[in-house]
């Protein structure tokens, strides 16, 4: 299961969010506030799909590809 990395910061913004990852310095933009809040829901949910319920079919593979980004930069573990 994915889980937002400890040494990650989330800043909402307007446009959807920011992540600063404080071991790498890494910036990483959400364009979408729903991504926002699907990362938001990783740390509860027991799958990716429990946390992409609420987004439509036709939207989740974006989602998906969005979080194997987040998760290949570190963001996510």
């Amino acid at each position: 299961m994915l889980t937002l990395h400890p040494q990650v910061s989330v800043r909402p913004e307007p446009f959807g969010a920011l992540l600063y990852h404080f071991g790498t310095r890494r910036l990483s933009f959400l364009k979408d506030r729903r991504l926002l809040e699907v990362v938001r829901r990783l740390d509860g949910a027991t799958t990716v799909d429990d946390a992409l319920s609420d987004v439509p079919v036709p939207d989740q593979a974006a989602f998906r590809s969005a979080l194997a980004t987040l998760e290949k930069t570190g963001m996510l573990q």
